[in-house]
């Protein structure tokens, strides 16, 4: 433990924001540098507590006390080996992860949680500016070879696995640049691009193929596939919009956020985009239907395209500032939260359901027909009376979620079988087509991308085995058997 008293010594502090009247004129990302020393005495708030928590609340298992006491001592080089052994991106997690490890902070039961995930973006961040992440190719070949589907973060993280285990990996993605929903779902000021890139860099010297603009099922049939490689892992997300099944639906100026999300980051990364596909904000009324994150990225990207205004609509009422009773430490706190996006300007309301998009002559939307709710018991509802009002929109987003995976060409060369949501089923990984493996989202259902890290490391162990018989790569099972021991 690097300092027995630093918990009660030290309060917890961030970086600061850039002020959001300035930073939504860019898209960089919006937090300023912090000093080194004070990182330090932000790992020295670890308790180093007899049962660490935050170890259950990491999807990947993160040794957390084990790198913050390095971090407090300044071995940085120790501290990434710590924290590599379990994640293989942690300047992607360091900086979009919501951190349910600090929720589990035993800390965080009295005081602020330790800075976890801070902590984690210093540490990757210093790896690469010491030299230490380099590019290390396995130092033989199993002769074994690998078609991964999707370059999201499921993806990428198997490819990274299973190259290291020798074996020969090659990815897939219908987009022309990899990284999924990490470039083109998440925004710049949360994930600036040159991070993706940066480490692709690495994979590709460390050996791992990228065949872009290739979209399986397509171009090339999953069956096709299947005969060319020995395993096959479908990474592939999970990518059908959850449709607003509501009048009026149809009228132009209405999208999906992913979307709009998309041709925003292409938009950023300097492409062209055609005149009759540029959703743009600028000077209109927005709306987003949908109160998570991917409707945060949207109220954010729409005040960097200088909305006339932004509202978020959702039909849940406002939650409390305080834990219920029911949602006890160390469960993710169903609290009210907000984000740098709705610092930044535009209007949150709850407890509205929305009835009818209302349009032009020409067929635009201009307006959402809402009522209010009347919640009871948190599980039913009410309209409240007159209470119906129609507000101004031009630009109607949908972030309500999604259903499943976009399997319909893989199905069509393999009968392959899918739960009752859609996503795939799986034993061990394998879905019932022996060779044919999936992670992520895709099996998962929509979630964090910490969890599709965590299923692409324990999908290529599961592959690796498949292959082999046998299998060297860590597995988080078996971190938690050593850990306890």
């Amino acid at each position: 433990m690097g300092k027995e008293d630093g918990f009660l010594k030290y309060n917890r502090e961030l970086p600061k924001a850039r002020d959001p009247k300035q930073r939504i004129n860019d898209s960089n990302e919006i937090y300023t540098e912090f000093p080194e020393e004070k990182t330090k005495i932000q790992a020295a708030r670890c308790m180093d507590c007899g049962v660490p928590f935050c170890h259950n609340g990491c999807p990947l298992g993160n040794l957390i006390p084990d790198f913050n006491d390095a971090v407090y001592d300044g071995e940085w080089e120790r501290a990434a080996q710590i924290l590599y052994s379990t994640n293989n991106f942690p300047e992607f997690t360091g900086r979009i992860c919501p951190a349910p490890c600090e929720s589990s902070c035993v800390l965080s039961i009295n005081k602020p949680a330790v800075a976890i995930e801070h902590i984690e973006k210093a540490i990757a961040e210093k790896s690469f500016e010491l030299g230490l992440v380099k590019a290390q190719p396995p130092v033989r070949r199993t002769g074994k070879k690998v078609a991964v589907i999707g370059s999201g973060p499921a993806g990428l993280a198997a490819a990274a696995q299973l190259n290291q285990a020798g074996h020969i990996v090659d990815v897939y993605d219908k987009d022309d640049k990899a990284g999924g929903l990490l470039r083109y779902g998440i925004p710049d000021f949360k994930l600036e691009k040159w991070t993706i890139d940066r480490r692709l860099s690495v994979m590709e010297e460390e050996g791992v193929r990228f065949h872009l603009g290739v979209e399986i099922g397509k171009d090339i049939s999953l069956k096709k596939l299947q005969r060319k490689y020995d395993a096959v892992l479908l990474a592939i997300g999970s990518t059908k919009p959850r449709v607003l099944d509501i009048p009026g639906n149809h009228l132009k100026g209405i999208h999906f956020a992913m979307d709009y999300l998309t041709l925003h980051n292409r938009r950023v990364a300097g492409e062209d985009i055609p005149a009759e596909e540029d959703l743009y904000a600028r000077d209109k009324h927005v709306l987003v239907v949908g109160g998570g994150d991917t409707g945060s990225d949207c109220v954010g990207t729409a005040n960097r395209q200088f909305a006339k205004s932004v509202s978020q609509l959702q039909y849940r009422t406002m939650p409390s500032t305080v834990r219920p009773p029911d949602n006890p430490w160390p469960e993710t706190p169903m609290t009210y939260s907000s984000t740098s996006s709705h610092e930044e300007g535009g209007e949150r309301s709850w407890g509205w359901l929305t009835k009818e998009f209302i349009g032009d002559e020409n067929g635009h939307v201009t307006g959402l027909k809402v009522v209010e709710l009347e919640w009871k018991n948190g599980r039913e509802y009410t309209e409240k009376a007159e209470s119906e009002k129609i507000l101004p929109c031009d630009l109607g987003l949908i972030a309500i979620g999604y259903e499943r995976p976009m399997h319909d060409a893989f199905k069509a060369s393999f009968d392959i079988e899918t739960d009752q949501r859609g996503n795939f089923k799986l034993q061990d990984w394998q879905t019932n087509v022996p060779g044919i493996f999936a992670a992520g989202d895709s099996f998962r259902g929509q979630s964090l991308v910490v969890w599709a890290i965590s299923d692409g490391r324990e999908a290529a162990r599961a592959i690796d085995i498949y292959l082999m018989g046998a299998s060297e790569l860590p597995s988080k099972e078996l971190s938690k058997l050593v850990l306890n021991s």
